[in-house]
């Protein structure tokens, strides 16, 4: 499905990857398919679209993926995304090393988003407004740095 769409479109400047599912579990709750599919959907999904969008970018392009502040803050129930969150930061800087054609490659490590924890019944004073948060976006396509996680 991916393929075909940048078939479709050709050569482009930038990707940016808002995508992917993790299960929110304690710890004692979780099993070994939470992991499969959290490491599946959220770490792998976003690592396949690299492999396969490096093909479709222009020189000097850009990718930019989506972790999350659970990486470097975990809280309880967070083991499985925390470490997807975690292992996308640590394959960003390492696929940044080997990217063609002047080719970046960041990652934005988002906060809790208040429009998010809003429709979650929670407390927004304690997130960053949606129009914030895709600053950080902006700032990956802009930057001439790649391998970088960019905290909101």
């Amino acid at each position: 499905m991916i393929p075909r769409c940048f078939q479709t479109v050709g050569r482009i400047d930038h990707i940016v990857s808002t995508t992917g599912a993790a299960r929110f579990l304690l710890l004692a709750k979780l099993t070994d398919e939470d992991f499969r599919f959290s490491l599946a959907n959220k770490l792998m999904g976003q690592i396949n679209l690299v492999g396969i969008g490096l093909d479709y970018l222009k020189q000097d392009g850009s990718i930019t993926l989506t972790g999350g502040i659970l990486a470097r803050q975990p809280m309880a129930g967070s083991a499985v995304i925390s470490l997807v969150n975690a292992g996308l930061e640590g394959f960003v800087r390492a696929a940044a090393l080997e990217a063609p054609r002047g080719i970046r490659i960041n990652v934005v490590s988002l906060p809790w988003v208040a429009e998010t924890l809003k429709e979650l019944n929670m407390d927004p004073s304690s997130g960053k407004p949606a129009v914030e948060v895709a600053q950080g976006y902006v700032k990956s396509i802009e930057l001439q740095q790649t391998g970088q996680v960019i905290e909101i």
